[in-house]
């Protein structure tokens, strides 16, 4: 069973090229809402219009016009997000029952009823948004490079997404955008708080909805945000055009709350503090982050102790919620999927669960490897 939202596909036990669908959640594509935005409504993808938008980006005189186009489309669709949910849940309560594992929840024996049919006693529900990094960074270089600095034009910007940066102004275009523009996982409050303001904006109309299961027993039946994206970024980032912060078309977007790979350049506690400044009390859903260490980094027992002392201070004093490691060369991942029958047994972290890595697809293999190597300074 596939259902479709303009931007993000939700499905019953199938897996697809725009998302995932397993246990009751919709995965919504940030970045394909990005884009719509600055193309009045149009999914350049598809070239269908879900959303009619409030102009064309190379008509917007200043930033608010980018920011209020983003809350036009974000509205629409974190609605989309619910009703495809209502659609799953309302499916799943009429044909997949889930009595055993209802049988385990508190409530649904006593109550006589599952999971689905409002039988547990506490009831919230999660959707997952996928790019987080992206949007941040991509707001940050509009701001900063077309808006402030006046180093691109929009009409410029357009044409060099649309070409997918090819070509020498092209590529020249892609380096300011990668190089002279804040982003996101670095401790800067130009782009984590653009994240934290665009992201509430999808959290603040979520919060008028509530689930199939009000009014019949459990306590909450609400909607909350998620970026436990798991390894959704792969086939979301395979279905989305270049993008403004220099992200080249159909390549993975960033996962979970974490930096996209390779821009977070001032180590891993600069990426707590980033990743702290969301409105991480309102993620429900989970703030997933990954990051990845060289096991030279944690050779020595006073390097032990330094990743234990930050991670201590991650969720103490910034109240962080999740990070997951990585501990493995670059080299031998590379050597992994060059010669997979010598590395059968390389277990990694990919995002929320662990797997072989030789099992993994070659997108994901690669972005994994592509994750930022931090050292613990």
């Amino acid at each position: 069973m596939h259902i479709y939202s303009a931007i993000g596909c939700i499905e019953i036990a199938v897996p697809g090229k725009w998302g995932y669908r397993c246990t009751g959640m919709s995965f919504l594509n940030l970045m394909r809402v990005f884009l719509a935005a600055l193309y009045d409504g149009l999914d350049k993808q598809s070239g269908k219009v879900f959303k009619k938008g409030i102009g064309n980006f190379t008509g917007f005189n200043s930033f608010e016009d980018v920011l209020k186009a983003w809350q036009h489309q974000i509205k629409y669709y974190t609605r989309k997000t619910v009703e495809i949910d209502t659609a799953v849940d309302t499916a799943l309560e009429e044909n997949v029952p889930d009595i055993l594992c209802s049988a385990f929840v508190d409530n649904c024996i006593s109550r006589g009823k599952t999971i689905k049919e409002g039988g547990s006693k506490y009831d919230f529900i999660s959707g997952l948004q996928v790019g987080i990094a992206n949007l941040g960074n991509s707001l940050a270089a509009i701001k900063k490079l077309v808006f402030e600095e006046k180093k691109i034009t929009k009409e410029q910007l357009l044409f060099a997404l649309e070409n997918n940066f090819e070509g020498e102004d092209g590529e020249k275009i892609r380096q300011l955008l990668l190089n002279f523009a804040p982003k996101y996982g670095n401790d800067e409050d130009y782009v984590d708080l653009l994240l934290k303001d665009a992201y509430m904006e999808f959290i603040n109309e979520l919060e008028k909805y509530h689930t199939t299961r009000y009014n019949r027993g459990p306590v909450g039946c609400k909607y909350y945000a998620g970026t436990s994206s798991i390894s959704a970024n792969v086939p979301s980032g395979a279905v989305v055009p270049a993008t403004p912060d220099g992200r080249k078309a159909f390549t993975p977007v960033a996962e979970g709350s974490s930096p996209s790979s390779g821009t977070d350049l001032r180590g891993p506690t600069a990426v707590f503090k980033s990743v702290s400044k969301l409105p991480t009390k309102k993620i429900m859903g989970g703030v997933l982050l990954n990051q990845k260490l060289t096991p030279a980094t944690i050779r020595k027992d006073q390097d032990k102790k330094k990743l234990i002392s930050i991670i201590r201070t991650f969720f103490e004093e910034l109240k962080g919620w999740h990070v997951q490691y990585n501990i493995v060369s670059r080299e031998t991942l590379l050597a992994a999927k060059k010669n997979p029958e010598k590395y059968r047994d390389l277990i990694v972290r990919v995002a929320g669960y662990s797997a072989f890595f030789t099992t993994l697809s070659p997108d994901t293999q690669d972005d994994i490897i592509a994750r930022t190597e931090h050292l613990l300074i």
